[in-house]
């Protein structure tokens, strides 16, 4: 399921079988899986465990998981569902020192924290309640605990495809030498490879894929390409 600019009256469903959607994907060359918990995300508890589960046992692809994650245990739990790595957002704002006990419980590379903007200042619990932190502040506070790979979403771009907001991801870039993964509006290989070209780690393509706007195999193909090209 997929939501346009965060918004959960907004919803498209393009399939009840989430497992089989993931093995699609692996199938066609995906190197990792990104998933979120709608509802954990909204609800602050994680509420797709089982789901989860099903997923990461039908890949053999890693599986990183963000949505409800607010606690310890609760990213101990998704660790024994099966994912690799944890995402949280909410908690990162309202309890910054999290981080710090995830990546001491976690290890630092399964830890991300995803930094979903709306004019700027960052959103929480599912993209329903503002902030008064700036993206780049947020990004800042959590380097000093520790963290070294971001998420960074515009909350405005998500499920549009009208392509990412390249200005603030260069912006949060130039701020930063930890690993950004970018994500919100990725709808062409061009975008892909124009976001490669700032020196990201990686994208989130979600609606584009389900849509066909754009053929995975032919982005990784492009991707793939650009980066066996002498510089």
């Amino acid at each position: 399921m997929r939501l346009y600019q965060g918004d959960y009256d907004r919803e498209t469903v393009f399939s009840e079988d989430p497992a089989a959607v993931a093995s699609r994907w692996a199938e066609l060359g995906a190197g990792r899986l990104h998933v979120v918990d709608l509802d954990g995300a909204r609800d602050g508890v994680s509420a797709n465990l089982s789901v989860v589960g099903k997923i990461a046992s039908a890949v053999s692809v890693p599986v990183q998981l963000g949505g409800g994650i607010r606690t310890i245990e609760a990213a101990r739990a998704a660790m024994s569902a099966g994912v690799d790595r944890v995402i949280i957002g909410t908690a990162a704002v309202e309890n910054p020192d999290l981080a710090v006990g995830l990546i001491e419980a976690l290890g630092v590379d399964a830890v991300i924290v995803s930094v979903d903007a709306r004019d700027g200042y960052v959103a929480i619990k599912g993209w329903t309640e503002g902030s008064r932190l700036r993206a780049s502040t947020v990004v800042e506070q959590m380097e000093q605990r520790g963290v070294r790979r971001f998420m960074y979403t515009d909350i405005a771009r998500d499920g549009t495809l009208e392509g990412p907001n390249l200005p603030a991801i260069e912006e949060l870039m130039n701020g930063t030498e930890s690993r950004l993964i970018a994500a919100g509006g990725i709808s062409s290989v061009k975008q892909l490879l124009n976001l490669a070209e700032l020196g990201i780690e990686a994208a989130i393509v979600g609606k584009a894929v389900y849509t066909g706007d754009i053929d995975l195999g032919e982005a990784l193909e492009a991707l793939a390409q650009r980066s066996e090209s002498p510089k």
